[in-house]
């Protein structure tokens, strides 16, 4: 199946004129069922001059229209995407050979981009283009990912898939936010373990992209000047614990089942 990618938009445009910098290049990758818009307005939460100031963030929508429900309509408005399907057990997969490839051919078309943001769907192949590339087994011909930055990513179960994307530990640098509250938190840090030093970011909501406090902000911020100033990632960890737990419900995201 032939595929044609998205346009992406850069955030917070306003910024992009007078910097001295050149920012950080970050792909966007939404979660199961949304889109880019919704994501970039999850996004919209970490308004920082921090992190406007290191980041230029492209957002590109999922290859196949969604096949279901969205657990995001009426909350936000459609189109909706899905990357792909999967069962219950997260071992079957429909559409992942073109999803990668579809990513694939975007990032060689607009690329190099320095690293991969993902939420949800979207985290789980950030981390795994993460493992596939450091392997050979995908993007090949784009830069060494600098970093990847996990929100609530959890680990494809197919044997196969586990075998290529994390049978060795994952060097490519990372941050990942995982929320106390999460559904899908003890798979959140299966995923951590795969990681070479990952860095953590805990917070108290539920399944979503959540707001960051000047703590949390300082944490991510620290992380990124490191690839700005060309210094090298170093083995720190960092947890921290957010109390700020007034996430809105349309932020967050229920368990979602789809059909096999």
């Amino acid at each position: 199946m032939e595929v044609s990618p998205a346009p992406c938009t850069c955030s917070n445009r306003q910024n992009c004129a007078g910097k001295s910098r050149k920012r950080l290049r970050v792909l966007c990758l939404h979660g199961f069922r949304t889109s880019a818009a919704v994501l970039r307005e999850q996004l919209a939460k970490w308004d920082s001059p921090m992190v406007n100031d290191l980041l230029e963030l492209n957002f590109l929508d999922a290859p196949f229209p969604c096949r279901g429900k969205s657990d995001v309509d009426g909350k936000f408005p459609p189109p909706f995407y899905e990357w792909f399907q999967y069962n219950v057990a997260y071992t079957e997969y429909v559409g992942m050979d073109e999803c990668i490839q579809y990513i694939t051919k975007y990032m060689y078309e607009h690329g190099p981009f320095d690293g991969l943001l993902g939420f949800s769907q979207g985290a789980v192949l950030s981390a795994a283009l993460a493992g596939l590339q450091q392997k050979g087994l995908a993007l090949s011909e784009h830069p060494s990912l600098r970093f990847v930055i996990i929100i609530s990513g959890v680990m494809l179960e197919n044997p196969q898939m586990k075998e290529n994307c994390y049978s060795e530990n994952i060097r490519c640098p990372s941050v990942h936010l995982i929320g106390s509250r999460d559904w899908l938190k003890p798979r959140n840090e299966q995923l951590l373990q795969v990681f070479q030093d990952p860095v953590i970011i805990r917070h108290g909501a539920r399944h979503t992209v959540p707001k960051l406090d000047d703590e949390a902000i300082a944490i991510f911020y620290n992380f990124l000047i490191k690839f700005d100033s060309g210094e090298h990632h170093t083995s720190t960890t960092y947890a921290h614990g957010c109390e700020n737990e007034g996430i809105s419900k349309e932020d967050c995201l229920a368990e979602i089942e789809v059909l096999t």
